[in-house]
């Protein structure tokens, strides 16, 4: 194949739109339900993680999550800063287990730790 536009169209090589989840949290002893829309591990991705590299693990997941959740038409939810609590120290980091809630939802549209037969 040669490398051209049109033939990575048809192979899909772009991520194209969000795609819809519904994710459920526990917090404060109350269980809570949302939609989000997360966006295929892309461009946006490959560069978050690269500059994050310097900067640890924590800044990895953080630009990891701001550059896979968005809303319906694939404007970020958050920057890194919102997910560390650097952003708003008075408001802190986010939630531990809408985190994980979160990470869980990029890894499924991902097909992420799944071999494929």
């Amino acid at each position: 194949m040669d490398l051209t536009l049109d033939n990575l169209k048809q192979a899909g090589a772009f991520t194209g739109a969000p795609v819809e989840r519904e994710i459920k949290w526990e917090m404060g002893g109350q269980e809570h339900t949302a939609t989000v829309y997360v966006r295929p591990l892309s461009y946006k991705t490959a560069v978050s993680d690269i500059m994050s590299v310097s900067k640890g693990d924590q800044a990895l997941i953080a630009g990891r999550i701001a550059a896979c959740i968005c809303d319906k038409d694939g404007k970020a939810v958050f920057t890194p800063g919102d997910i560390t609590g650097d952003a708003d120290p008075a408001r802190g980091p986010l939630d531990g287990n809408l985190t994980v809630a979160l990470l869980t939802a990029i890894s499924e549209v991902n097909s992420l730790g799944k071999s494929k037969s």
